[in-house]
């Protein structure tokens, strides 16, 4: 079974390099860095609130949005990510 993870990264790098017209993937890389990490930190805030007010429900939804985004906001800057695999086994070895 693929990494889960994995296969969302991969689907954003798709949808990034589509002609789909309705991709809200799309839509974020075509308005910028700016708006990816405006998304980013909307996203964590909300995470936040749900995560101190709210319901486990709502905070797992709300951490697959900040999931989503940040791989987003990685892939804008030309991370891959098998990059983030290296630096968690990095950081396995070394703590």
């Amino acid at each position: 079974m693929k990494n889960l993870f994995s296969d969302l990264y991969e689907t954003i790098e798709l949808r990034k390099k589509s002609n789909k017209k309705n991709s809200y993937t799309k839509k974020l890389f075509k308005e910028g860095e700016k708006k990816i990490a405006q998304k980013f930190g909307e996203e964590s805030s909300e995470l936040i609130i749900d995560f101190l007010k709210g319901s486990k429900k709502r905070t797992i939804e709300e951490s697959i949005d900040v999931l989503y985004h940040l791989f987003v906001l990685l892939s804008a800057k030309k991370i891959k990510f098998n990059e983030l695999e290296k630096e968690i086994l990095k950081r396995r070895n070394v703590r």
